[in-house]
């Protein structure tokens, strides 16, 4: 093996289009911080966040009203994980590899191999954060969007939920899994016509880049949310709008109850809400993500969770936050005889690789520490399938 990580550059490069690699649709969509990215493995960040203004009426006197001030909340982030993939090859696996001239690939396409684990994690992360924190959802559940040919209800329905929640339009993305996608491609005819889509990206690529403002995105970790089994819900006591703690009684006690990610309906309010807490007792409190209800909820009101779907995302890009870095070193260094960085382009990301010399052996760690983030619920949502 080579004392230093340069030679291996272009081999690991072109084993990127070797190996199979999901597809990712969140790491490219979400925001990445500046801030968060400096913290300590479970050291907290705080991202502030504003709430709402209130306004006054203008009346004249000799001095200014002595108004103004609000509360700034903050949401903590953290640099939650840091996980390395280890590749290693001995004196005698590496002589016979090169014996058959086949170590260089094959050290190369696990290295690659290592990166695609991790992907796939932070996707994963992103994902199960994005959903379980979104303000309402939108559809069937069950039910795969962009069914119906030449109907554009799911997109308009989902963006409306952005808009109510004043979701800034400046740069919308909407992330589906693999059954939304098929259904666009199938389907949705209107989207392969030029003079209608205005451009042959569906036609030709398969993917097209925006609709009704919302960057379309293709992930590979969107799979099923198994809903809660409880049943019984009904609340105790009356909620205003807005309200996200929501006590309730008269639940059926089982091991998952209502949990986060569930979508919960109240009798008389046609809005889907997103469990943020959920609950296994028969009373105690949920909570809904914000901004909470829509329609003022009274005493004795029966809520039904929904049934188990696929969650694609709506979301505001700034709604969510990744940071990724390498993993901190020791003052001095560790036992690393060589690091590099190695950025993938399909995703962005930069990973360290480091070589450590052993007995007899060598190990190479592909690796990397990143936290995640929904710091704008308001600013999420889901369109079931």
């Amino acid at each position: 093996m080579a004392n230093t990580l340069t030679d291996l550059v272009p081999d690991m490069y072109e084993a990127l289009d070797v190996i199979s690699r999901e597809l990712t649709g969140f790491i490219p969509a979400v925001n990445r911080s500046s801030n968060v990215d400096r913290a300590a493995l479970n050291q907290q960040v705080l991202v502030p966040v504003t709430r709402a203004e209130s306004s006054a009426d203008n009346t004249p006197g000799v001095t200014a009203p002595n108004t103004g001030d609000n509360t700034v909340d903050n949401v903590a982030v953290t640099i939650s994980k840091s996980k390395h993939v280890p590749v290693r090859f001995n004196g005698e696996e590496t002589k016979g590899l090169m014996n058959a001239g086949t170590f260089s690939s094959i050290r190369a396409d696990r290295l690659y191999q290592g990166m695609r684990t991790l992907v796939n994690e932070i996707e994963a992360d992103l994902w199960g954060e994005a959903y379980t924190a979104a303000s309402r959802a939108y559809g069937t559940a069950g039910t795969t969007p962009f069914g119906t040919a030449a109907d554009m209800t799911d997109f308009a329905g989902v963006l409306r939920i952005l808009e109510e929640n004043g979701a800034p339009t400046t740069d919308l993305q909407l992330a589906l899994g693999h059954a939304a996608i098929g259904n666009l491609r199938g389907k949705q005819s209107g989207l392969f016509k030029v003079n209608e889509a205005g451009s042959s990206d569906m036609l030709r690529n398969g993917m097209t880049d925006r609709i009704m403002n919302m960057a379309i995105r293709h992930s590979n970790a969107i799979t099923v949310h198994t809903k809660g089994a409880g049943t019984g819900y009904t609340s105790n006591g009356g909620e205003p709008i807005g309200e996200t703690a929501i006590v309730f009684d008269g639940a059926t006690v089982n091991t998952s109850g209502i949990k986060a990610g569930d979508v919960i309906t109240w009798t008389g309010d046609t809005n889907k809400y997103v469990v943020g807490t959920g609950s296994t007792g028969t009373s105690g409190t949920i909570t809904l993500n914000k901004p909470g209800l829509r329609a003022t909820l009274a005493d004795e009101i029966s809520g039904t969770i929904g049934n188990s779907y696929t969650p694609n995302v709506a979301f505001a890009r700034s709604a969510i936050v990744l940071a990724t870095r390498a993993p901190a070193m020791p003052e001095g260094g560790d036992q690393a005889s060589d690091t590099m960085m190695l950025v993938d382009d399909r995703t962005g990301l930069a990973f360290e690789v480091a070589l450590y010399k052993q007995f007899l052996q060598n190990v190479l760690h592909v690796r990397l520490a990143w936290g995640y983030k929904a710091i704008k619920e308001e600013h999420i949502a889901i369109l079931m399938g």
